[in-house]
């Protein structure tokens, strides 16, 4: 593994989002935004090195424009696949996916990837 690059974050926006009750379902894509701004914002509490954010929308969020700090990309169709797409391609760095789907974090985990819970990134 390659120490070097720094820790790649993906994120499962509709899972993340869909974590609390806030009305998300309402405005999904501004739902997206604004996790989108706060990963820019606060980063990866507690990890002290560098952090490459992917933040994975799909359906209604598709769309959300990246940010400084925060790639975001727009699944052409399941989200979880290209959240594992994603995980294969970055073979041999370190990978942390945020996602609480069960099924999601089998296959992730199964493909090198580190997972973590919405509570990371969410407060």
């Amino acid at each position: 593994m390659d120490e070097d690059l720094p820790l790649l974050v993906i994120v499962d926006a509709a899972n993340v989002v869909g974590s609390v009750p806030d009305g998300w379902w309402r405005d999904r894509r501004g739902a997206a935004e604004r996790l989108r701004d706060r990963l820019a914002a606060d980063g990866l509490p507690g990890h002290a090195g560098p952090v490459e954010f992917v933040l994975v929308v799909e359906g209604a969020a598709r769309g959300v424009e990246s940010v400084p700090g925060v790639r975001v990309e727009s699944a052409a169709g399941s989200g979880d696949d290209h959240v594992v797409a994603l995980v294969e391609r970055a073979a041999g760095r370190p990978v942390l996916v945020v996602t609480a789907d069960r099924e999601l974090r089998r296959r992730v985990a199964a493909a090198g990837a580190d997972v973590t819970g919405p509570r990371t990134v969410r407060p």
